[in-house]
């Protein structure tokens, strides 16, 4: 299964300037435990702005330079080279950036949606969530000591 899994506002902003936005504890625990044991697959751009390598994933990176060879990950020239690697039987979470969840859309099974209340300026957007997916679970958070934007967890369908 093919799953998209990011943090999106309400105008669609993902980041400014190679960094996130925000900053949510429950939705970095959240994407942890959805994660662990997983190929998680990114851009160039998004692998270089992690704090490091994930433990217990398998980072596999997206990048058009030939010669990209970053140390503990698995490097790929496409998205649908990279959408090979991991067995069949696994599941695989596009991790961003913008240009990969639009690239990646098309192939989902599911997306994760952490739905942030607020609008922010951005310089890279997620796509469009089309009528052909379906809302299918909710968990709503408000505002509190930890997060200073209620958000809502949202999981989509085909």
């Amino acid at each position: 299964m093919v799953i998209l899994i990011a943090a999106v506002a309400q105008n669609n902003g993902l980041g400014k300037d190679n960094r996130m936005i925000w900053h949510l504890p429950d939705d970095f625990k959240r994407f942890k435990k959805l994660t662990t044991g997983h190929h998680i697959v990114m851009g160039r751009k998004t692998f270089e702005s992690l704090p490091g390598l994930l433990p217990n994933r398998t980072h596999v990176v997206i990048s058009r330079q030939k010669d990209y060879r970053p140390e503990g990950a698995i490097v790929a020239h496409s998205l649908e080279k990279a959408l090979q690697i991991p067995p069949k039987d696994q599941d695989i979470y596009i991790i961003g950036g913008g240009e990969i969840y639009r690239q990646a859309l098309p192939y989902a099974n599911k997306l994760e949606i952490t739905r942030v209340y607020a609008s922010f300026e951005a310089d890279a957007f997620f796509p469009e969530i089309g009528p052909e997916w379906k809302l299918v679970a909710e968990e709503p958070h408000g505002i509190d000591d930890k997060h200073a934007w209620a958000f809502t967890f949202e999981t989509y369908v085909k």
